[in-house]
């Protein structure tokens, strides 16, 4: 079972694992950034699973103190996030029910000394199939409120404030608009005034055209009325006609009954 294109034997699927059961714990913002900066010689905590028959299974998490212990940097420390502060140790774990979603785990093990993106000698590993889901809760503590509540002020806090400048600082001026945007909006709205006049306005102009020439192409009508062609066929499909035979092939002509030429030589009917 090859996870990559070329079936290269480097990148085998190892499904070693493939019987093993994996929890998926979902834990609070703190836990995680300290987690994600600890080495990975320490222990970052312990989950005690309490059983007793005919009730709820009983999970908690009590992190390390080589957890709680740890400081962010200095950058981080500047902007106030959470993690800052002292964190709480003791949290219930609440088990969810497993739905019938098939959920797996996967790792890649990639080579020592290896600087590639995607290594060709890359190993794919199947960790495990997820057996239980759980939410990890902390304790309703003095400490733990008193994380929140600086959580809370802190995201009162904007991020933007004014400063007041007591120096001419050289920088370009943003312009509010530019001259190709200004020309287009002003195009723009001048087609927009033009388009889709009142119905019978646009048939009169177009028994104006026909009186000076019997046969058009859709292009010069559009050109005549200055409406928009999806319009302009409805309109010409109720007074004209379109020929789809030569002489006049595709070329648009007014219906017999409101045709009125005023040269007596072209052909016409009268509505009367």
């Amino acid at each position: 079972m090859s996870t990559h294109q070329g079936h290269h034997p480097d990148r085998e699927l190892d499904l070693s694992n493939a019987g093993r059961g994996v929890w998926l714990v979902k834990v609070p913002k703190y836990i995680a950034a300290r987690w994600d900066r600890a080495p990975g010689n320490v222990d970052v905590g312990k989950l005690r699973i309490s059983k007793v028959p005919g009730q709820k299974t009983h999970v908690s998490l009590s992190l390390s103190q080589a957890v709680l212990a740890m400081k962010d940097d200095e950058k981080k420390k500047s902007k106030g996030d959470p993690e800052d502060l002292e964190i709480p140790q003791n949290h219930m774990l609440d088990v969810s029910a497993v739905t019938r979603q098939a959920l797996g785990v996967f790792s890649h093990h990639l080579p020592t000394n290896c600087n590639d993106v995607v290594p060709e000698s890359e190993k794919l590993v199947f960790e495990g199939q997820i057996v239980q889901k759980l939410e990890c809760r902390p304790q309703a503590n003095e400490k733990y409120m008193s994380l929140k509540l600086d959580a809370i002020r802190k995201a009162a806090i904007p991020h933007r404030t004014v400063k007041q400048l007591d120096k001419i600082v050289q920088n370009y001026k943003p312009v509010s608009d530019h001259k190709h945007n200004i020309e287009y909006e002003e195009k723009k709205k001048a087609e927009g005034k033009k388009a889709r006049d009142d119905r019978d306005a646009v048939q009169e102009m177009l028994f104006s055209a026909f009186e000076k020439h019997q046969y058009y192409n859709i292009k010069d009508l559009v050109k005549i009325t200055r409406q928009p062609i999806v319009y302009l066929k409805e309109i010409l499909k109720d007074v004209c006609v379109y020929n789809l035979k030569n002489p006049h092939k595709n070329m648009w002509e007014l219906k017999p009954e409101y045709r009125h030429y005023k040269d007596t030589d072209a052909p016409s009917t009268s509505t009367d």
